[in-house]
C-alpha cells in the first residue's frame, strides 16, 4: 500500500495542539491533525488517518512537522499532492512537501532527531513591536516576553550543561505518562538575534511533555539570577520538577525540523 510523507508548517495560535481531540459529548477541538485529516480525507473521498511525528501543545508553532498516511490508491500525482491538500486547508496550516516513502515508515519511531526554537524578547530593548501604538499581533503570537533584562553569559553557561544522555525528569510535566524519562539532548544554545531578542535552540532524540519550555524557563531563571548556572547538573540529577525553572508560555516555541534515516525516504 503506498505511503506518503508530508512536511507541514502551521501557526499554532488557533490550534489546540497537533493531536486530534474529541471530548465525549462535545464537538472535536480544532487541532492541526484534525484539520489535516479532514483535508486529506476529502481529497481521497474516504477516511484517511494522518499520523504526526510530534505532539505540539496548544499555541505551539511548526515549520517542520512531519506526518504520514497510507492509502490503497490515488489519482493525484505526487508532484501535485501538496498543492491539492493545501487547496482544502485553512490559511494557518500548509503542506510544504509531499513524498512517497517506504511502506513501513513511522514518523515517530523512525525519527533520529528533532529541533525546537524559542523566541523571547527581554528587557527594555526587547519591548514588543508596536503597530499604530498597539502590540504587533504577529510578534505577540510568535514571541514570548520577559520584562526583566536577562544575563546572556549566565544563560549560555547553563545551556552548555543541559546536553547529554540523561534522565530529564526534572524538565518534564507528567513524567509518569512515559515509559522512560531518559533522553539525549544534542545541542542547547542561546543566541541574541536582535536588540533584546533571544533565540533558544534545542535539538535531541526526543522530548518529554513541556520539556523544551521548562528548559528555556530554567535558563530564563538563570538569566534573572534566580538560579545559579552551576546548579544545572544538580537540578538534572535531582529528577525533581520543583528544582527546575518555570514553564515558558507556548507562543515562543516552534518545531523547526525532524530528521530521519533511510526509512524516511522513497
Amino acid at each position: 500500500m503506498p505511503r506518503f510523507r508530508l512536511l507541514i508548517a502551521y501557526d499554532g495560535t488557533d490550534f489546540h495542539g497537533w493531536q486530534r481531540q474529541e471530548p465525549p459529548g462535545l464537538e472535536p477541538l480544532r487541532t492541526a491533525q484534525g484539520v489535516l485529516t479532514t483535508a486529506v480525507s476529502d481529497l481521497m473521498s474516504h477516511r484517511v488517518v494522518v499520523h504526526g511525528a510530534s505532539r505540539t501543545d496548544a499555541g505551539v508553532h511548526a515549520r517542520g512537522q512531519v506526518a504520514a498516511f497510507s492509502i490503497e490508491a490515488t489519482r493525484v500525482p505526487i508532484e501535485r499532492l501538496a498543492m491539492a491538500i493545501n487547496s482544502r486547508l485553512p490559511r494557518d496550516i500548509e503542506v510544504r512537501d509531499a513524498q512517497v516513502v517506504a511502506e513501513g515508515f513511522d514518523p515517530v519511531r523512525d525519527c533520529f532527531s528533532k529541533n525546537y526554537s524559542y523566541r523571547l524578547r527581554h528587557g527594555s530593548a526587547g519591548r514588543p513591536l508596536q503597530v499604530n501604538g498597539r502590540p504587533d499581533p504577529f510578534d505577540r503570537c510568535m514571541t514570548a516576553h520577559c520584562r526583566q533584562e536577562l544575563d546572556l553569559a549566565r544563560m549560555r553557561l547553563a545551556a552548555s550543561a543541559m546536553t547529554g544522555t540523561r534522565d530529564y525528569k526534572s524538565f518534564a510535566h507528567c513524567p509518569e505518562q512515559r515509559e522512560t524519562t531518559i533522553r539525549t539532548v544534542h545541542t542547547c544554545t542561546v543566541v541574541e538575534i536582535g536588540a533584546g531578542l533571544l533565540r533558544f535552540e534545542v535539538s535531541g532524540s526526543g522530548f518529554l511533555y513541556h520539556m523544551v519550555r521548562i528548559m528555556v524557563g530554567t535558563l530564563v531563571d538563570v538569566g534573572r539570577d534566580k538560579l545559579d548556572p552551576q546548579s544545572i547538573p544538580e537540578i538534572i540529577a535531582s529528577c525533581d520538577r520543583e528544582q527546575a525553572g518555570q514553564t515558558m508560555p507556548p507562543e515562543g516555541l516552534c518545531l523547526e525540523w525532524i530528521h530521519y534515516g533511510q526509512r524516511g525516504r522513497a
